[in-house]
């Protein structure tokens, strides 16, 4: 009888471990058109055109009508950036950008790298492609791509892409020397948005795809955070074949498990794959994770339901998107700056690099086309797209910033990639990593590689 039992639970184990073992799925590549009107008959034209960006006296003359019709409203006493961005200090903001700002200046500065776009899948596709400006004999780069997320755009990327290009002039070893290349999501900045319902971020890991491959890479590296972060954890889903390592600052790993496991961390973290760090960053986890996601999270549940509403204001008003914009970078880069009257944006990040991001959305009017990407993408609930239960089959590298707006511990990543094969404490630095710390995020991929490469 014993030994039926027990032979009864073993056949038991066995067909639920072969039943439910993890299954490597890809996700079906699929095609699209989402330029206006129908699909034309005709192969796509697949020309890859340089592009550089422009502006002009009239341009900046609108924005500086705009910006003197601004009407100020007092902020309430000992508010700082509780109530969000304290009007006191965006005067102050304001004053510069209409008086000091030099969008000329900074137009140049953009037109560093070179800049291109092509057409894909009816959509004219904006990037910047920095090669090396040498390299050591014998050696071919590394394609990297990386992509940025919203409030952000491919301008946060402009520090770090000299330290993975040109290393060896930037205090760092050859070892690895990357070719970089940093496309604008559709609907924000120089990159066309659709005219059609739907386009989420796995059509956008479709697209990013197709542009390698029209650059002529089989196989490439991959980099994002915010929904870089996702439509990049999509181009792995989609061609793990293609991606040869995906590095990540920030993931979308919640789960059943991982709310469990947050509940019962304090006490039993330990026994659950947390370390001293994680319950440092965690807990007490009211005020850590609960408390801080609701007090940052306001926009999404706007930009998840209705976003053209609050994006036509946005787009009329440069103090209002500068306002919307610039609060972001102040609590997303650490929450305790809302402590603070001017929010901290200064400690980190520069004046002419902050508004630089904002004129990227003012002057292309895409506040509001970069706000659809939220519906598309949350706007039918949590976990209701394949891709959010499918695991990710490739090599992985993961960055925890200590500052982001909530802590990932390595058991919650493993779960979501299984082939993660780094994962590192970062030292400082919060949701903008490229941005704000362009040395840190920089050494932590070529760590990721170096481990990649000795496997």
């Amino acid at each position: 009888m014993w030994l039926e039992i027990l032979l009864t639970s073993v056949l038991g184990f066995a067909i639920y471990w072969f039943i439910s073992r993890d299954k490597e799925e890809t996700l079906p590549l699929e095609d699209g058109w989402w330029g206006p009107g129908t699909r034309p008959a005709g192969r796509e034209d697949e020309s890859i055109h340089p592009f550089k960006v422009e502006t002009s006296d009239e341009e900046i003359h609108d924005l500086h009508q705009r910006i003197d019709k601004f009407r100020f409203t007092p902020p309430l006493e000992d508010s700082c950036f509780h109530y969000g961005f304290n009007s006191n200090y965006l005067k102050k903001v304001i004053s510069y950008w209409r008086n000091e700002f030099d969008w000329k200046k900074q137009v140049e500065i953009l037109n560093r790298y070179p800049h291109f776009k092509t057409k894909i899948e009816g959509l004219d596709i904006h990037f910047i492609h920095v090669k090396p400006p040498q390299l050591p004999a014998g050696r071919t780069p590394k394609p990297l791509l990386m992509v940025h997320g919203w409030p952000g755009s491919f301008y946060e990327f402009y520090k770090i892409i000299p330290l993975l290009t040109d290393p060896k002039n930037h205090g760092l070893s050859d070892e690895h020397v990357f070719e970089v290349i940093c496309p604008s999501i559709p609907g924000y900045g120089f990159s066309e948005a659709s005219s059609k319902k739907g386009f989420n971020s796995v059509a956008t890991a479709r697209i990013f795809y197709k542009l390698m491959l029209r650059l002529g890479f089989q196989e490439f590296y991959i980099q994002g955070g915010d929904w870089g972060a996702l439509i990049c954890t999509n181009m792995a889903q989609l061609v793990p074949s293609h991606v040869k390592g995906l590095h990540l600052n920030m993931a979308l790993v919640l789960s059943n498990f991982s709310t469990l496991t947050l509940l019962l961390g304090r006490r039993f973290g330990r026994f659950l794959g947390y370390t001293e760090r994680d319950v440092e960053l965690l807990y007490p986890v009211k005020e850590k994770v609960f408390y801080s996601l609701m007090r940052e999270s306001g926009y999404m549940h706007i930009q998840c339901t209705k976003p053209d509403t609050v994006g036509s204001a946005l787009n009329d008003s440069p103090v209002g998107l500068a306002a919307y914009i610039l609060e972001k970078f102040s609590t997303w880069t650490n929450t305790e700056f809302r402590y603070l009257e001017d929010g901290g944006l200064e400690r980190k990040f520069s004046l002419d690099d902050l508004l630089t991001n904002v004129m990227l959305y003012w002057t292309t009017a895409t506040i509001v086309s970069s706000q659809r990407f939220y519906k598309e993408n949350l706007g039918q609930g949590w976990m209701t797209q394949k891709h959010e239960r499918m695991k990710v089959y490739v090599p992985t590298g993961f960055s925890a910033f200590p500052s982001e707006l909530m802590h990932t511990p390595e058991k919650w990543v493993r779960l979501k990639y299984p082939k993660l094969i780094s994962y590192s404490y970062m030292a400082r630095g919060g949701h903008f990593a490229a941005f704000e710390e362009p040395e840190l995020l920089a050494q932590d991929i070529r760590k990721f590689l170096s481990v990649l490469e000795r496997q």
